[in-house]
């Protein structure tokens, strides 16, 4: 028997030695006959395996995020289950009413609604069941949350009104101690009816209090709180945490929220204590939450937060929280009606809701709050969670997390130790290439893709001509994407073929031919095996430093991996390679793609939709930032995903096909947008403006009036408002040397106009800032008098390179007392929203620093003015007939956006200089 030359420098492959179907190259070398599977590979069975992995993805995103239960009605739903059909009629009924936002007289008749409709489940309970319902009154409260978007901020609210209602079994004396909440918001922003925002989620509590009525033998309560003053700073939960008498009788909260409008309302926060996510995931119909989003949400990218903050860092509550994330372009718009919600939305929540609360009210125990708080600091019982396609959830805990990452990690490193221990330097080599095709393949494919992002700008009218049309991305990014992603690994591919040339060129056994199809196989085995090497480092940064979606680094590492182990690997170092088999590649990605892709595309669509409200303070971004941002994003899904797939087209004939088909998408995207064939905006998917009438007496003080009035056209949507003006017309000038100062954001690029800006107002509504005490002793303290003429919403900021601390309160008891006041970019923000008989004058005592005689006065930056000691914005949702003349006029694809610091339509604007 003869033997077989050693000539490979990766780890061979185990497979039999017998000829396969493939064509083969019979080479007789020193009178040996040598046979070498044909390193060609077919470019149809290539394409094939790119469409498939393609239609794949698509129809688990399909699956988990679009597939929805039929709406069912009362009749089907019988007395103790749940009916879409009747919950559709509250959300009905409180979008009807239009714009609820505090303070308004719509709100008031939305509470009413809720109150009776709460009255009417109460008189048809169950006999075995209680049911308390009532009109919870607040008179006044303040939220100093330190972390996140309230860093820096004070959130004062006054008469506050919601409605609580509890259910509890009769017979169990210790039932009204141990509640789970479910609470929820009515009040909507000024801009919208908030069919998804939250009156779905109002809609379905009345709906799940009236079928849980109807049950008995539970064990523990079940509080429904219907609150108000969500979008002014989750104030309604704040209230309720810290003065309602069945605060302390609250085990679980579950908040129910809306980001978009309609689809599956998935968990996206959920802990600290692991008990809520592991009993929802037993028993919920339809399971849909993914930790990923929770990690997303942390991380600050989305600058939003919820009621369920305040549950769990003010009342140290563990729960859930709900949110529907479809078609988030459409948040806090006009958009967010009751046409848009997707059937079956309300169901696939109420389901699981009812199944989730049943099980939980008649468990035997409910976790208390001291064991949540060492939960949280512990960390280690965190729960990481998952649904597979919707039907399944997943859930383990970080400690068994940390157990099965180490163990992969070691193991796979010492694979690794062992394959290059025995290929020796030049499998060292071979990695090292193999590896710069991967950084290659991320350069090329951000490079290109973000390019594309800064051109948008350029040649589209709006940076951002995808927000109506989410596909377009896929000729825009990912095309380009993907074109740099093949051509990185190619080059990388190319590079290590002339170093395996090199290694074999001192064989002397094999001819130059079979030499050169071998390097072919061999390196396209090593980029296989490199797309494992980028997971793996992830895999380690996720585990160390405790990323809970690092399961997804594991998902696409080891099956891969094993596929590769189990038909490809062998520890004979005699074997030649041979072509990567296709059975490796479909069993590798199965399990990855059926776990991830649909996360991957509904994060997509959710980061596109966020480009509406992307720009907090307009004109203070780059117009590309958006697009980078999603560039980017996408480049990385690509690289990540596609490093497997891609490292099978270097020895098929696709490549130019591929090259082909991206260039033929990239442009017929890219002239779509160039020719305005595809609209940036629709009468659905608006851009989000404010409209504001300002009158501005900032720096004036004290009787010196030079009042300015004008109605000031912004927006939070990247890029110009030309068009929009040229609808509009009235006089509109647009342009950066006119900074707008909201107090609590900054306008640098906006449209104004002074014309017939005088109506609609009074100098009476003026706000006042009076000092009526100065003492400048050891500690040089101010009394200043703040009187906002009617108005009931306003934001007030504090110069903290003055100020050290201070004190706030109205007119009968202390809002703000002293203490330790954080600041964000030298300013501290009060920020007061309430209902109609809220209090309108207050009394601030300003505490200054001691050096204060020796600091030199600071300069504003955006202004190249002395910085105020105190800014003062009030608010009034009323039109003035310009405001009203402009808005008629204001294109079908654009519309007013609220948000808890937006101004409303009329705004007043004041200060109080250093020295005054």
């Amino acid at each position: 028997m003869r033997r077989r030359p050693e000539i490979s420098s990766e780890k061979p492959s185990a497979a039999s030695q017998e000829p396969s179907s493939e064509s083969e190259i019979d080479q007789k070398d020193a009178g040996a006959k040598v046979r070498v599977n044909s390193p060609r590979r077919s470019p149809f069975v290539f394409l094939t395996l790119f469409a498939l992995t393609v239609y794949s993805s698509w129809s688990v995103y399909q699956h988990q995020f679009q597939s929805l239960p039929a709406p069912i009605t009362a009749e089907q739903a019988g007395k103790r289950g749940f009916s879409e059909i009747e919950a559709l009629k509250h959300v009905q009924a409180l979008t009807d009413l239009g714009p609820h936002s505090v303070g308004s007289d719509a709100l008031d008749l939305a509470l009413e609604y809720v109150l009776e409709a709460a009255k009417n489940i109460k008189e048809k309970a169950h006999w075995e069941v209680d049911v308390d319902v009532e009109a919870f009154h607040v008179r006044s409260g303040a939220n100093q949350m330190a972390g996140g978007l309230f860093m820096g901020k004070t959130l004062l609210y006054s008469d506050l009104n919601h409605v609580v209602l509890r259910i509890l079994p009769k017979f169990e004396s210790e039932a009204a101690q141990n509640a789970i909440l479910v609470s929820s918001h009515i009040d909507t922003v000024f801009s919208t009816g908030g069919a998804g925002d939250c009156s779905s989620c109002i809609a379905v509590m009345l709906e799940l209090a009236r079928g849980i009525s109807q049950w008995a033998g539970f064990k523990h309560a079940v509080i429904f709180l219907f609150n108000t003053g969500e979008e002014e700073g989750l104030n309604g939960a704040h209230s309720f945490v810290t003065q309602h008498p069945w605060n302390e009788t609250v085990r679980m909260a579950i908040d129910l929220e809306a980001m978009g409008i309609g689809g599956k309302s998935g968990i996206f926060q959920a802990g600290p204590h692991p008990w809520a996510i592991e009993n929802f995931a037993s028993v919920a119909k339809y399971p849909s939450g993914q930790i990923i989003a929770q990690d997303f949400f942390s991380s600050g990218a989305i600058k939003s937060a919820t009621d369920f903050q305040i549950y769990k860092e003010v009342a140290g509550l563990s729960g859930l929280d709900f949110a529907y994330t479809d078609n988030s372009a459409v948040y806090h718009t006009k958009n967010d009606k009751l046409e848009l919600l997707k059937p079956g939305s309300l169901q696939h929540l109420g389901e699981n809701m009812l199944s989730f609360l049943i099980h939980s009210a008649a468990s035997p125990h409910l976790p208390k709050g001291n064991a949540m708080e060492q939960e949280e600091n512990k960390g280690q019982n965190a729960a990481i969670f998952f649904d597979i396609l919707g039907t399944y959830m997943v859930v383990f805990r970080q400690n068994f997390a940390n157990m099965l990452y180490n163990s992969v990690i070691i193991q796979s490193l010492l694979i690794w130790i062992t394959s290059l221990l025995m290929g020796g330097y030049p499998a060292a080599v071979s990695l090292a290439l193999s590896c710069l095709s991967i950084i290659l393949m991320w350069i090329l494919a951000l490079g290109f893709s973000v390019l594309i992002a800064f051109i948008l700008p350029l040649v589209s009218s709006s940076p951002v001509p995808y927000v109506a049309n989410p596909w377009l991305v896929v000729g825009l990014f990912a095309a380009p994407a993907l074109l740099g992603a093949l051509t990185g690994q190619h080059l990388g591919y190319l590079f290590l073929q002339t170093y395996l040339s090199t290694v074999y060129s001192k064989r002397k056994l094999l001819s130059p031919a079979v030499q050169a199809d071998l390097i072919k196989l061999e390196s396209e085995r090593w980029i296989y095996k490199a797309g494992s090497v980028q997971w793996l480092i992830l895999l380690a940064m996720g585990n160390y430093y405790k990323i809970r979606s690092s399961y997804l680094a594991l998902v696409w590492l080891v099956p891969p991996t094993f596929a590769y182990g189990l038909l490809e690997a062998t520890l004979s170092p005699a074997r030649l390679p041979k072509p990567l088999k296709l059975a490796t590649l479909l069993m590798g990605l199965a399990v990855p793609i059926l776990i991830s892709a649909g996360i991957f595309i509904q994060l997509a669509g959710t980061v596109i939709g966020t480009m509406v409200r992307f720009d907090r303070n307009p004109g203070s971004t780059p117009e590309w930032l958006g697009n980078v941002i999603i560039a980017a994003f996408i480049a990385a899904v690509i690289c990540l995903t596609l490093v497997y797939l891609l490292s099978y087209v270097h020895l098929s004939g696709a490549k130019r096909s591929i090259v082909l088909a991206t260039c033929l998408l990239f442009g017929l995207s890219f002239t779509a947008v160039f020719l305005g064939i595809v609209p940036p905006f629709t009468e659905d998917t608006a851009r989000a403006v404010n409209v504001v009438h300002v009158v501005d007496t900032t720096g004036i003080f004290e009787g010196k009036r030079d009042i300015s009035s004008y109605v000031s056209l912004f927006s939070t949507t990247p890029g110009k408002l030309n068009k929009e003006v040229e609808q509009i017309k009235e006089g509109l000038n647009c342009g950066r040397n006119k900074v707008v100062d909201f107090v609590a954001f900054s306008v640098k690029y906006g449209c104004w106009t002074y014309d017939d800006t005088e109506d609609g107002w009074s100098e009476s509504d003026i706000p006042l800032l009076h000092v009526y005490r100065d003492v400048k002793k050891k500690a040089r303290i101010t009394r200043v008098s703040v009187d906002t003429k009617g108005s009931i919403r306003w934001v007030l900021a504090i110069n903290t390179e003055e100020i050290e601390d201070f004190r706030f309160e109205d007119n009968s008891e202390e809002l703000v007392q002293s203490g330790i006041k954080s600041g964000v970019d030298g300013w501290h923000i009060i920020q007061f929203s309430g209902g109609k008989h809220s209090p309108t004058i207050f009394n601030l005592t300003l505490i200054w620093k001691s050096e204060f005689m020796q600091s030199a006065h600071k300069v504003d930056g955006q202004r190249g003015e002395q910085r105020p000691l105190l800014k003062l914005r009030t608010d009034w949702n009323r039109l003035t007939p310009k405001t009203e003349m402009v808005l008629e006029k204001l294109p079908s694809w654009c519309s007013l956006f609220g948000k808890s610091t937006s101004p409303h339509t009329l705004a007043f604007l004041t200060s109080l200089p250093v020295d005054f």
